[in-house]
């Protein structure tokens, strides 16, 4: 059940080593990225007109890549771009990478975009990294604790849907038999406000900063889009599961993040 962790013998014994590797691999990803942004790109469209690339992903990814195999140098690693691993190995331990979360923000010289790296073993998250460097802002978590800059972070305490704000983490309404509107209006009429800031790992983040109290998606989101974003929320203190309740892990229908709070009522929103 959702407030349930998994077992894994070995998780957590080098969690803080992997927590730094992911920090500075995504530091890494991020500065390449930061040096070309609002520069001049050439964009592609990749699955639908509004899923984007260009080579500051790839540049990116290549960056992590490094940094990631100077520390673990026969570790897999999952990326979103060009013919990266897509598939989280099922045991043993691995990384999952999203140069640039929200590429369609970057081309438009919008600064809510970031670079997440996850260390996973057997699958499930031990530590993660997400840094937003237009923003200024990195976001750390290993197997207990999520700081931002620094700082210790935790979700926030908000219980009243109607002062909450969430977010969707993800755009479906270009998929069939998905109603976005309909989710959306669900939404608005349990939430006080709703928000959708165009990367989901940004989004994540937020959840775990408390700077937003929840943020969900119907649809299963690829690993790179979200194992960075759950481990960060759950080492700050939140709940993440899928639409039907029960705890999140890599493959799950939907992507259900809250403080614990508002956790029924997004689910009762999302069904």
């Amino acid at each position: 059940m959702r407030g349930v962790l998994p077992v894994a013998e070995d998780m957590g014994n080098d969690a803080g080593e992997r927590a730094g590797i992911a920090e500075r691999a995504a530091s890494a990803g991020a500065d390449r990225a930061l040096a070309l942004f609002r520069g001049e790109l050439d964009v592609e469209t990749k699955a639908n007109p509004s899923d984007v690339v260009t080579e500051a992903d790839r540049d990116a990814q290549r960056a992590v890549f490094d940094a990631v195999h100077s520390g673990y140098p026969d570790d897999p690693i999952v990326g979103e771009e060009d013919d990266a691993l897509k598939e989280v190995p099922e045991e043993g331990p691995a990384w999952i990478v999203d140069p640039i979360d929200g590429t369609a923000n970057y081309v438009r010289g919008n600064p809510i975009w970031c670079t997440s790296v996850a260390a996973v073993v057997d699958r499930e998250a031990i530590a993660g990294a997400t840094i937003l460097p237009a923003l200024g802002e990195a976001y750390v978590a290993d197997d207990s604790t999520t700081r931002l800059n620094g700082d210790t972070i935790s979700v926030s305490e908000r219980s009243d849907p109607a002062a909450a704000q969430v977010s969707t983490t993800l755009w479906w309404g270009f998929m069939e038999g998905e109603d976005h509107v309909e989710t959306i209006g669900r939404l608005g009429r349990q939430f006080g406000d709703i928000r959708r800031f165009g990367s989901a790992q940004a989004t994540l983040a937020m959840v775990a900063s408390g700077t937003v109290d929840a943020a969900a998606s119907p649809i299963t989101p690829n690993s790179w889009d979200s194992v960075t974003g759950v481990q960060l929320i759950r080492a700050a203190g939140g709940v993440v599961t899928d639409v039907h309740g029960e705890r999140w892990e890599v493959g799950s229908e939907g992507l259900v993040a809250s403080n614990g709070h508002l956790h029924d009522a997004l689910l009762r929103a999302m069904q």
